[in-house]
């Protein structure tokens, strides 16, 4: 039986701006980083409808957003950080909530031993703190049955479930926490000089709480925590 975890960030993000850290000097590393992730097939996304128009890529880790600091909705807090997934049993948890189709489907497309970035959003210092890996793909999210869970969907069924959720499991913390303000700044920098993070979703698609990482994208941000911010 999968754990039920509290409630994590959602498909769509509040629409607070999140704010910036101290800026950091865009440097480019030494040297790249191997991805620690297993490796594996992801399939293209689920619906056609969804998809971004001319994409045909497949991917095989991930960038998932979720809220560190207490917000409640309806009563409920849905306060869900990194040190909260480590505290559950097994450091493992569903990724529920979700209510974005596009994030959905991204859900959808993840494999078992894949690893994604936690990413804290909608607080003082956005950016990403850990490592998680999926240990169970894509099934129905019990919240959107739930008549008294913030994510209740009435137009969705039992027998035809319009959200889905994945299990993830902890894997590290990352050597230093990754500000989104660094972040920027490498973006912006590679944006001229067509860098690894020249198209990073965290960036253009920004509302989304489950975004692709191209392996590119992956390994670039992980050597950041090699170096002095």
């Amino acid at each position: 039986m999968p754990l039920r975890g509290k409630k994590r960030g959602r498909g769509a993000l509040p629409a607070t701006k999140e704010p910036d850290s101290k800026v950091a000097k865009a440097e480019t590393p030494k040297k790249r980083y191997a991805s620690s992730s297993a490796k594996g097939m992801t399939k293209v996304l689920a619906s056609e409808k969804d998809k971004p128009e001319g994409s045909k890529k497949t991917y095989s880790h991930w960038l998932m957003k979720s809220e560190p600091e207490s917000r409640f909705e309806k009563g409920v807090d849905v306060k869900f950080g990194i040190e909260d997934l480590k505290a559950q049993p097994n450091q493992t948890a569903c990724w529920d909530g979700v209510r974005n189709y596009q994030a959905r489907n991204f859900l959808k497309d993840m494999k078992v031993g894949q690893e994604a970035f936690f990413y804290h959003s909608n607080c003082k210092e956005p950016g990403i703190a850990g490592i998680v890996k999926i240990v169970q793909e894509a099934y129905p999210d019990h919240t959107q049955f739930d008549k008294k869970d913030p994510h209740y969907d009435a137009s969705s069924t039992k027998e035809k479930p319009k959200w889905f959720m994945v299990d993830v499991q902890f894997v590290r913390m990352t050597k230093r926490f990754i500000p989104l303000a660094e972040l920027k700044v490498q973006h912006q920098a590679h944006k001229t000089s067509g860098g690894p993070l020249k198209a990073m979703s965290l960036f253009t698609r920004q509302r989304l709480s489950v975004q692709p990482l191209t392996d590119e994208e992956f390994e670039f941000v992980l050597s950041l925590e090699e170096q002095k911010p």
